[in-house]
């Protein structure tokens, strides 16, 4: 007689499904990364000074706008209460 083979477990099935995604998946995303063209150190240094110029200046342009409503409704806010 020959040997009966016995069916896998669902669990085993699922696990090894499972196993097989995250493989493929590393290894797409491995795939993916080698296509990407990366930036040189230069261009990596500019575009990032660039980057934080924009947010100092905006920084500093929120911070303007907070002090002159500030301003406003407080003096407002004395008119009305008549400090």
């Amino acid at each position: 007689t020959g040997a009966v083979k016995k069916p896998k477990d669902d669990n085993e099935n699922k696990k090894k499904s499972e196993e097989n995604a995250i493989v493929r998946y590393v290894r797409e995303t491995r795939g993916e990364m080698r296509k990407v063209t990366w930036p040189t150190r230069d261009e990596a240094t500019r575009l990032t000074l660039i980057v934080l110029a924009v947010t100092a200046a905006f920084a500093v342009f929120l911070g303007l706008v907070d002090l002159g409503w500030s301003t406003i409704l407080e003096q407002l806010i004395r008119f009305i209460v008549g400090a």
